[in-house]
């Protein structure tokens, strides 16, 4: 078991698992730290600088940065020295990622370098990256929405042209990467992905910066024979953004009897969309926002500044609007296929 950790979550994390589960002893020794790599001046390309906060001219390259770190830390020589052979990557805040046997049986039996998890779209993933196949060798290969042009956006994001898409559930064989990563340099040779953002990711009006990252699901187009398996929609439950951790808040999802975090049998696998304006970009938008029922919500729009009482259900497709600053409270009840303008 290893965390990977960036610079900002390290303390954090290793405070939490030295007061909840102090059996394991030093945390530490169970976590990988993550490279940094500068921010760019989006005109310049140039490192960013940022004198009030030095650390925000930094940032972690991606998830993909896991390999390069296995190996330069050493652990990738440790875990293969200690007659490790297969690993199962995932990112911690996707809660439906757990180690299955019946898919780690799979992926030796069929002696395979690298196993993606993947499941079908909905129209709440159409902005995830789908899986392709390369034209010019055959090799599947991970599309990025950061990597699709404008003109092409409307086709990427067609859940029935491109069906699947990846949870970020990886199975990699060590000895496998090891091979590949030795003969390119200690590296896998991945594409880049250019993240538009700005320096001071909570002021908006904060220099405008790229951030250079690579998708750690991309390296299913560095092996020979690779492969990708549709699993249940129930090993994908991300918290990626306050949208879903409010959708992951609601009745919509059921912690199991295995300690999983799961949707309800009545939603059929299917989650509810939620979209947000601007305001509730950040979690602590959320504490006051209230929490209602989304049991047989289709989809919720929220733009504008909303709070909602205890006792409002949302049924199929619910759209509210308050084009004011000023904060207005959802009345109890039930709503249901309808657009509501405050």
């Amino acid at each position: 078991f290893l965390l990977m950790n960036s610079k900002s979550s390290s303390d954090d994390t290793q405070s939490y698992l030295t007061k909840a589960v102090p059996e394991i002893g030093d945390p530490s020794e169970l976590e990988l730290l993550q490279n940094w790599v500068p921010k760019l001046v989006r005109e310049t390309l140039e490192p960013v600088r940022h004198s009030d906060n030095p650390e925000l001219e930094w940032c972690p390259p991606g998830h993909a940065d896991v390999y390069p770190t296995l190996e330069g830390s050493g652990w990738l020589d440790r875990l293969l020295g200690d007659g490790v052979k297969y690993a199962f990557i995932s990112n911690s805040d996707n809660l439906g990622a757990v180690l299955d046997p019946t898919l780690l049986s799979y992926f030796a039996k069929g002696d395979l370098p690298f196993l993606m998890e993947v499941t079908r779209r909905t129209e709440a993933d159409k902005k995830g990256g789908h899986l392709a196949t390369r034209k010019e060798d055959g090799r599947l290969l991970l599309r990025e929405v950061a990597q699709c042009p404008d003109a092409d956006l409307a086709t990427f994001q067609d859940v029935e042209r491109h069906q699947f898409f990846n949870t970020n559930n990886i199975w990699v064989n060590l000895e496998k990467l090891k091979t590949v990563m030795s003969s390119s340099g200690g590296v896998l040779e991945l594409p880049v992905i250019q993240n538009a953002k700005t320096v001071d990711p909570r002021d908006s009006s904060s220099a405008a910066i790229f951030q250079l990252e690579q998708a750690m699901g991309s390296a299913i187009e560095c092996f020979d024979g690779a492969a990708a398996v549709n699993v249940p929609r129930s090993r994908f439950a991300p918290v990626k953004g306050t949208s879903d951790l409010f959708i992951l808040r609601s009745d919509a999802y059921q912690v199991g009897e295995d300690g999983r975090v799961q949707l309800v049998d009545s939603r059929h696998g299917q989650p509810p969309v939620v979209n947000f304006s601007s305001e509730y970009k950040l979690v602590d938008s959320l504490e006051n926002l209230g929490q209602p029922s989304l049991l047989e919500a289709d989809l919720l729009e929220i733009s504008g500044p909303v709070v909602f009482a205890e006792g409002v259900v949302i049924r199929g497709e619910v759209r509210i609007l308050n084009d004011s600053s000023e904060v207005k409270i959802i009345a109890p009840g039930v709503y249901s296929d309808q657009t509501l303008s405050l």
